[in-house]
């Protein structure tokens, strides 16, 4: 399974979007010059953010992002789904019906093993996704950066914000 760089662009977008207090937000163009990415991809990854309801949009000229909904009850599972969709990442084809040995139909109603082990490992994949919050990532983020780091973070998110309704 790969995983697009938009999930991971979208992720970091919102662990950002939750360090920003009550009422502010930032442009899309401002998360993409933080994250030097391309403008109009990251604007492509929130506008899936809001379309999930996981960041609100105010637009205009003093319009930007921010989250919709407490940074504790977002999950990356949440995130991903957003940029690409719940589907699951394994289809069974029923190969086993093929060829010169096939199975018929009547002995393939249970899941052959490999179509169980891969559905137990996307369950298992799900399940650890939905249970890192982005207060969480947030959290580690802060525990693991020099606090010059967060500081010269603190000042950007400070003059990029802007106020929204």
């Amino acid at each position: 399974m790969q995983i697009s760089k938009g999930v991971e662009w979208a992720a970091h977008a919102a662990v950002l979007l939750s360090a920003l207090p009550t009422g502010r937000g930032l442009k899309a163009e401002a998360l993409a010059r933080y994250h030097s990415v391309p403008g109009p991809y990251m604007a492509k990854q929130m506008q899936a953010l809001s379309k999930a309801g996981i960041v609100q949009t105010a637009r205009g000229k003093h319009g930007g992002y921010r989250l919709a909904r407490p940074a504790g009850e977002i999950t990356l599972w949440d995130i991903m789904t957003a940029i690409e969709g719940s589907k699951s990442a394994f289809t069974c084809t029923e190969i086993r019906q093929n060829g010169p040995c096939g199975a018929t139909p009547e002995q393939c109603r249970k899941k052959c093993a490999i179509a169980a082990a891969f559905h137990a490992a996307e369950v298992a994949f799900r399940e650890s996704l939905q249970a890192i919050s982005l207060v969480e990532i947030a959290a580690g983020v802060a525990a693991d950066s020099p606090r010059k780091h967060l500081r010269n973070v603190g000042a950007w998110l400070e003059k990029e914000a802007v106020a929204i309704g």
